[in-house]
This record gives structure tokens, C-alpha cells and sequence, in this order.
């Protein structure tokens, strides 16, 4: 919320009950369940109860308090249920957790991978995050997709800018090449560009966590998540947000982009 106030039924303002809502962040399965959910996909609950380690009836009263706080939304097929983060401000929040959180210790090999897969590759709500993701978006400057209009170098964030955060305002536009470079991603710009005025803007950034430098969000950067996809360039890992790069995506980013992608 970009307000510390709310409007109150008397139509009076109140100060937001931030402690509230930080509780629910604060329990070691609810923080999981979001964190599963933290790539933008509908996750069914007992997939959920496997990557937070409780019972499903536990799951269950967990996602029932996300609920009602708005924090999750769920979505129904047929007698199943599926849950996904209320919007990216959820996802921004858990970001923005990361980068002021103690590390988890890290006791198995297992966890070790995870984590560095993280840092590697991963999906900030619905577009590309993590090493690979600011790689992306800095080549992307350098082929005349993007352009920075500050002055400044690259992805490299400016002072002002706050770590793990989508940024409220930033110093980029579409550059002279977007559509050349664009099409050979498999992302049709001209479409996203007619969409109505009041949806999705175009083009966001947040600072990475990991990397401290912007990546590209908003409706471009997610259509270029997708396009990654369901090209199998990119396979995600089962119960987390971590992505792969295939020995396809690394092929097509490196002739469609010169990008050295390990």
C-alpha cells in the first residue's frame, strides 16, 4: 500500500495496522506457503502443505488467514481449489524481507542448491529475477530494447532507489530496437502496447534482492517470463521460485541477445 492511512466508515483516515498484517508474515509455514506462491502460479493445498511442512488441515487454517487478509486469492476447478498471491505487492513485501532477514542456516546439500538457484534464476511474482534476470534486462539495454533516460549505467540502481523493491518511479523507455529485439524473444510488443491505458503498465523495475540492480517487471517483463516458458528456455523447480536455464534458453539468449548465460 502506497498510503500509511485508510479511510475509515465515517470517512475519516486511520493509521494502518501494519503489525496486523506483519504477523501473518511472521509464522515459519505461512512464510513458506507465500514463498511458494511467490512465482505468480495457482498452487493446490496440498502441494502447499508438502513445501510448508504441516499437516493439510494445518495448511488449510494458514491459507484461511491469508484469505481473509487479502493476501491470497483462490480459484476454483471443479471440487479443487487453488491459491495464488492477492497481486505483486505480496510478492515485493517477501522480497523486500529477504534483504533484511537473518539467512536461513544451511544444513544439507539439498538446501544449499536451493539457494544458490535462487540467486541464479528465479520469478519475482510473474518476470525473470535474480542473476539471470538483471543479465537479461542489461542486454536488453545494450541491443536498443530498453534505454535508460538518467544518464546512469546500465542496470546499476540509483541512490535513491530501495533494495527488493518495485520502484515507484524509474529512468527507462522503450528503445529504438524494442520491436527488432523483442520478436526475436517471441514477445509481440505492439500488442501488449494496445492494450487499454488504465491495465498493466508496460514497463516496471525493481531493485533485485540478490543482485542490487533492476530487472524488468510490469506487463513486458512477463510476457517475456512466459515467452521463456513456453519456449523451454527456462523450466521452473517444483515448490519454489527458483528457474532453470536449458541448454535451448542458454543457446537462444546467447544468438538472440550475446548473452553468456551459465
Amino acid at each position: 500500500m502506497a498510503v500509511d492511512a485508510v479511510r475509515t466508515a465515517d470517512g475519516n483516515y486511520g493509521d494502518v495496522d501494519v503489525a496486523k498484517v506483519a504477523a501473518l508474515f511472521a509464522d515459519p509455514a505461512r512464510a513458506r506457503i507465500l514463498e511458494a506462491l511467490g512465482d505468480g502460479r495457482s498452487l493446490a493445498a496440498t502441494v502447499l502443505a508438502s513445501e510448508a511442512g504441516v499437516s493439510p488441515p494445518t495448511t488449510s487454517a494458514h491459507l484461511n488467514k491469508l484469505r481473509e487478509a487479502g493476501l491470497v486469492e483462490v480459484e476454483r476447478s471443479g471440487r479443487h481449489r487453488f491459491y495464488r498471491l492477492a497481486g505483486p505487492e505480496v510478492s515485493t513485501v517477501l522480497e523486500a524481507l529477504a534483504t533484511i532477514g537473518e539467512p536461513t542456516p544451511v544444513r544439507s546439500l539439498r538446501e544449499s542448491t536451493r539457494a544458490k538457484a535462487l540467486r541464479s534464476a528465479r520469478s519475482c511474482y510473474d518476470h525473470l529475477a535474480g542473476r539471470l534476470g538483471v543479465s537479461v534486462t542489461e542486454a536488453l539495454l545494450e541491443h536498443g530494447a530498453l534505454a535508460r533516460t538518467d544518464g546512469g549505467r546500465g542496470t546499476r540502481r540509483r541512490p535513491e532507489d530501495k533494495l527488493s523493491r518495485r520502484m515507484s518511479d524509474h529512468p527507462y523507455r522503450l528503445g529504438p530496437r524494442v520491436h527488432d529485439v523483442f520478436e526475436t524473444l517471441d514477445v509481440d510488443v505492439d500488442a501488449l502496447l494496445s492494450r487499454p491505458a488504465r491495465s498493466r503498465p508496460l514497463l516496471r523495475f525493481c531493485v533485485d534482492w540478490s543482485e542490487q540492480r533492476h530487472h524488468l517487471a510490469g506487463a513486458l517483463g512477463a510476457a517475456l517470463l512466459t515467452a521463456m516458458v513456453e519456449n523451454r528456455w527456462l523450466v521452473r523447480a517444483r515448490g519454489h521460485r527458483a528457474v532453470r536455464l536449458t541448454d535451448d534458453g542458454r543457446d537462444a539468449l546467447h544468438t538472440r541477445l550475446g548473452l553468456e548465460a551459465r
